[in-house]
């Protein structure tokens, strides 16, 4: 049977639409960031920071504290953001499925060695299905002394600034307010990424 050109076009349309909406839950390199990025009046003093390989850090003059969520400890316990008051936290939403996730893994590794002794956590929370925890254990056991946290609920990406996105990394200050926010594979040890830790670390309460 031959198709008509309407036929054709609204088939092709509902293709392209069901790839794009596949490609919404990674974030790549080199797309989406341009809708998803703040106006520059909505900026903080971080912006000075989302340079170089950071160019696509999201810095919002709007801090709001960070959700009061509960997820869980590697054994089991409830935790939240609250919990960790007092430190500036690199908070990294990752699953063994997302393989920029587990690509930019090392420098998350690498930036929490290069700050241990500091007032720095950096707090990967895994989000896979409870039957995938073992790998997901097994994994971050390799990359000490990043710690183990679980939302095995797969809600966290939707309630932090990311909306859904994969890998999504949102930094907290001392106050546990978000004041800056990455999707997107990240070099985390890099120059820019540590110019920005240090910024916050220098703040005082």
């Amino acid at each position: 049977m031959k198709l008509s050109r309407a036929a054709i076009a609204a088939i092709a349309g509902v293709l392209i639409l069901g790839t794009a909406g596949g490609a919404l839950l990674y974030a790549k390199p080199d797309a989406l960031f341009k809708a998803a990025g703040p106006d520059e009046a909505e900026k903080s003093e971080l912006a000075r920071f989302a340079v170089g390989r950071m160019k696509r850090l999201h810095t919002p003059a709007e801090t709001p504290v960070a959700p009061d969520y509960v997820f869980k400890t590697r054994e089991g316990a409830d935790a939240r953001f609250a919990d960790f008051r007092g430190k500036v936290v690199v908070v990294n939403l990752w699953a063994m499925w997302c393989a920029p996730c587990v690509t930019e893994m090392p420098t998350l590794q690498a930036l929490a060695k290069a700050y241990e002794g500091r007032e720095l956590l950096v707090l990967p929370i895994n989000v896979d299905v409870p039957e995938r925890a073992a790998d997901a254990l097994s994994f971050m056991d390799v990359h000490e002394p990043l710690p183990f946290y679980a939302d095995s609920a797969f809600k966290l990406p939707f309630v932090l600034p990311g909306e859904s996105q994969m890998p999504q990394t949102v930094v907290l200050d001392r106050q546990g307010r978000i004041r800056a926010w990455y999707v997107g594979e990240a070099d985390w040890a890099g120059p820019e990424a540590r110019a920005l830790i240090d910024a916050l670390l220098a703040e005082r309460a």
